[in-house]
């Protein structure tokens, strides 16, 4: 039997020929590297290849790793297997990874998303013969309302709650999520603060995007401050001793598990944003065919449901299990210095 130009095995995703990993879970030699999100881009390896403005976002969460910077398109060739990263939309820095090999083409998409964000490069259509696909909302009840919509319920929320004397608690994941919201929040309304893990990451990717003002919360910053003010704050931040001193405050939280009814009573929070950094259902089935791949691999999410309905659109798709968990409710169990996990909790 032919061995197939990726295989999936107990440390990430292979590729024998040219002894590579792609976003490997356990310490390898060399590992090609989607983007920065702790499911994705590990501790422990020998060498990382990522896309050059995903650079300083993992040696800001790894430490001084031995990275090398590519391009996007840029082809770079490992016995005889070529590689180059294309734009993913997930967030800043995200990659899909292209390999070919003998005529044979395959693309692994690490996570994405459709929607351009407008801090993102939106994501590529890359042509291939078989397709690695996340599905963490591969199910239909996921369809994503525009994000300016989205960004009008938050400034509008927040601008309520100032009008009541209240400060606005925005949970969203450190890396991604904050920084979205953040470029969109409307500066006129109030004060943006930031708990300090957002504030160190929007501090290293400063750098690519134009973000509004903001200032961190310190043990220094007084109460009477808050009030009419927004606060993005990691979701770990949520009960915590550090949220009493923002007292009045509100609650909201930006992910798409709100689309679920339910979720936001599940996770104490008053006002749920539907926003994701993900494909919704329609996205993933339009990016699939728009490839043109006769094989689809599904991985975590509602991949076994999704790749049962690709198949009944005839499709060639199949499930592999991975350890990757999406941004949506990441955590980390990658052996990295504590500091990283808190940041994604």
């Amino acid at each position: 039997m032919k061995q197939p130009l990726l295989a999936f095995n107990d440390k990430g995703i292979y590729c024998a020929q040219a002894n590579v990993y792609l976003d490997p879970w356990r310490p390898v030699d060399n590992a090609i590297i989607s983007h920065g999100h702790s499911d994705h881009s590990r501790w422990g390896h020998k060498n990382y290849i990522t896309h050059h403005t995903n650079v300083p976002i993992i040696r800001h969460r790894l430490g001084e790793i031995n990275v090398t910077g590519k391009n996007w398109g840029e082809t770079f060739t490992i016995n005889g297997v070529m590689f180059s990263l294309h734009p993913a939309g997930h967030i800043i820095g995200s990659a899909q990874i292209r390999v070919e090999y003998k005529g044979e083409v395959w693309v692994f998409t690490g996570d994405y998303k459709t929607e351009d964000d407008g801090i993102s490069v939106p994501y590529e259509v890359v042509k291939c013969n078989t397709f690695i696909t996340e599905n963490t909302f591969g199910l239909p009840a996921f369809k994503w309302l525009p994000q300016a919509e989205v960004m009008d319920d938050v400034n509008n929320w927040w601008a309520q709650n100032r009008a009541e004397g209240k400060t606005s608690v925005l949970f969203g994941y450190t890396l991604g999520k904050a920084q979205r919201l953040l470029k969109y929040l409307d500066p006129n309304i109030g004060k943006i603060y930031t708990h300090g893990a957002v504030e160190n990451m929007t501090q290293v990717l400063r750098q690519f995007v134009d973000f509004p003002a903001t200032e961190r919360i310190t043990s220094e910053t007084k109460k009477d401050t808050f009030p009419g003010s927004i606060v993005l704050a990691p979701p770990s931040a949520h009960g915590s001793t550090w949220i009493r001193k923002m007292t009045p405050y509100v609650t909201g939280s930006a992910s798409g598990w709100m689309a679920f009814r339910g979720a936001r009573r599940r996770r104490a929070i008053d006002k749920g944003f539907v926003m994701s950094d993900h494909c919704d259902w329609q996205g993933l089935l339009e990016s699939i065919k728009a490839t043109g791949a006769e094989k689809i691999i599904c991985t975590h999410g509602y991949s076994d449901i999704f790749s049962a309905y690709l198949r009944e659109q005839g499709y060639d798709a199949r499930t592999e299990k991975t350890q990757y968990e999406g941004d949506e409710g990441e955590t980390d169990n990658s052996g990295a210095p504590a500091e990283i996990a808190d940041e994604e909790l």
